[in-house]
């Protein structure tokens, strides 16, 4: 065996508390280099007859990339806490591996092996449970509708009048988001994110003037608390986006600094080399934007004023997240302290930080409940709207994401494709309607919690900021109806079937680089969901990779059912066209 591809350790993605019973346990080697993983377990404090009491369970190989499979299960010790070792077999040898490392036998000397000492449930990752059954909307209110011209700042331009740039401002407010709930409600989403919407100069609000205050060109605090009751009365849970890495050139403390200097009593609020202003920024700024100076959080007034915004929106407002901006480059106990803060208020605020890479050391279950899922974004993008990677290298991908966080972190993710800072997904896709469908149809029936740019459903076109925040469309004969109705009855099976959600365990069963088709399932005790996925230019008639002999299958998008009178059976698709199929057990 290749002994140093075999890794594991009782942390991370490797051991973790699903509930206040079980355990996850994970192991990773090489890939096809071993044939069975034997899990011994047991309390370090239980004997009978002078022996220590252990159990034997066998692990599950529960997915592979290119280079390692991953052996995994979920177990039930008998105090919430345990030692454990594995026994690993191929043809050729066996071997024990413990804490301690390797050795040719098995062995009971529980004191060398994995301990996961004892489970509290503080420890645990948890987010709110309602976010595994959301379906957000992101918002850039500036460009969604204009209901109230009254509010407009000056120089405001007529709707859509023309391509965006960084400075156009076209009037969107809160009034016209609350004149168009319902075609929200109607499209199917109980979710909306909002990108900034306090006091700034910019047409995108992350340059903040004041925390504390709604930008006027929105409206006001009561028309905000009006917008926010009539959600929630749709059913619709509201996010704000947070922008606490940096402030805006205006904002009070950081002009109060650049005028008095030394003596500014917020001169230590920012990351300042030395007090002056000339061409060259002498101060740490979001990126090189000199317009936006980093605040630093590490002050403990920052943090004061900081979580009370945190806890303002939350309390007084009844906002249900906190999408957090540039997260990554903030301090992790601020993080902390914030977390805490806003939890006091109410336990079921979702927090979402924005992190584009791997964010294991913000999702151990004391920061955030979830990331925004760009690394999964990356890997749909690149199968299925640029055809930069085959089947089975998504597939590899696509599982050593799954194994790279807790299966708890995956339910409660923030799985966006398109955003504010993103070009347009018909862009993205090659204004290929197809493939935009192909993707949200794996997008939507995937793990987590979808998110969708708005206007992505009627085929708002853009590329990289400004273009892809245009104005939204709202004059029928503008609209992709075809998309929109595709978009809705997505949106309605996910609903209604949430094993195409999180109700079931994600597998997949076949990824052909030749025919560029993937197959997946997911599997709960009483349903299996299968999904066939046809990446290819030329209609293709595509085996399903499981004995479905005398099951009864509903075919979810055309509402048929059929009986299957064949072990081996088979769909044929269209270019870029994918079937969903629902057998119950």
């Amino acid at each position: 065996m290749f002994k140093e591809a075999i890794y594991h350790r009782p942390k991370n993605q490797f051991a973790y508390a699903i509930d206040e019973n079980a355990l996850h346990i994970q192991l990773k080697a090489k890939r096809n280099d071993i044939h069975s993983v034997t899990l011994y377990y047991g309390d370090p404090f239980e004997f009978e007859d002078y022996r220590w009491k252990h159990i034997t369970v066998d692990m599950q190989k529960s997915g592979n990339d290119d280079l390692f499979d991953y052996w995994t299960i979920d177990v039930i010790p008998p105090q919430r806490r345990m030692r454990y070792a594995f026994h690993l077999k191929n043809h050729e040898q066996e071997l024990f591996f413990t804490e301690k490392g390797f050795s040719d036998t098995v062995h009971e000397d529980f004191s060398a092996y994995f301990c996961f000492p004892f489970h509290h449930p503080s420890d645990r990752f948890t987010a709110p449970d309602w976010v595994k059954s959301t379906i957000w909307y992101q918002i850039f209110p500036d460009r969604f509708a204009n209901g109230n011209p009254e509010n407009d700042p000056h120089g405001t331009l007529p709707w859509n009048s023309t391509e965006p740039t960084a400075s156009t401002i076209f009037g969107g407010d809160f009034e016209g988001i609350i004149k168009r709930l319902d075609y929200l409600v109607d499209l199917g989403i109980n979710g909306i994110y909002f990108t900034p919407i306090f006091k700034a100069r910019s047409n995108h609000k992350y340059d903040s003037i004041d925390y504390m205050e709604i930008d006027p060109q929105f409206g006001d605090k009561a028309t905000f608390k009006r917008l926010i009751s009539e959600c929630h009365k749709r059913g619709i849970r509201v996010m704000l986006d947070a922008v606490f890495n940096h402030c805006g050139e205006e904002f009070p403390p950081f002009q109060d600094a650049l005028k008095n200097r030394d003596a500014s009593q917020y001169k230590d609020w920012f990351h300042f080399s030395s007090l002056s202003y000339d061409d060259e920024p002498n101060y740490h700024t979001f990126a090189f934007e000199k317009k936006m100076p980093k605040l630093n959080t590490q002050h403990p007034e920052v943090r004061k004023y900081l979580l009370e915004v945190g806890q303002y929106w939350v309390r007084e407002f009844g906002i249900d997240g906190w999408r957090l901006d540039v997260a990554n480059e903030i301090d992790h106990q601020f993080w902390r302290d914030f977390r805490q803060a806003v939890k006091t208020i109410n336990k079921d605020v979702y927090l979402v930080g924005e992190v584009w890479h791997d964010a294991l050391p913000w999702l151990a279950g004391d920061q955030f409940d979830a990331v925004m899922n760009y690394p999964l974004a990356n890997h749909l993008l690149r199968f299925f709207a640029y055809d930069a990677m085959g089947a089975e290298q998504f597939s590899h991908d696509l599982q050593n994401s799954l194994h790279q966080y807790p299966k708890l972190v995956h339910e409660a993710a923030f799985n966006l494709v398109g955003s504010h800072d993103t070009p347009r997904l018909l862009n993205l896709a090659r204004m290929n309607r197809q493939k935009v469908k192909l993707l949200t149809a794996f997008q939507l029936s995937f793990l987590g919690s979808p998110s969708i740019y708005y206007g992505d459903e009627i085929c708002l076109t853009g590329e990289q900021d400004p273009g892809c925040r245009k104005c939204m469309v709202w004059e029928a004969e503008h609209l992709d109806h075809d998309m929109l109705n595709f978009f809705k009855k997505l949106i309605h099976l996910r609903k209604s079937y949430p094993i195409l959600a999180n109700d079931g365990t994600f597998r997949i069963l076949a990824a052909d680089n030749e025919r560029n088709y993937l197959c997946y399932s997911k599997e709960n005790e009483h349903q299996l969901f299968i999904a066939v996925m046809n990446n290819h230019p030329s209609k293709q008639t595509l085996p399903l990779p499981l004995d479905l002999h005398d099951k009864t299958i509903l075919d979810l998008w055309r509402m048929e059912e059929f009986a299957a009178h064949a072990s081996q059976l088979s769909v044929t698709l269209e270019p870029y066209d994918f079937t969903f199929l629902l057998i119950t057990k």
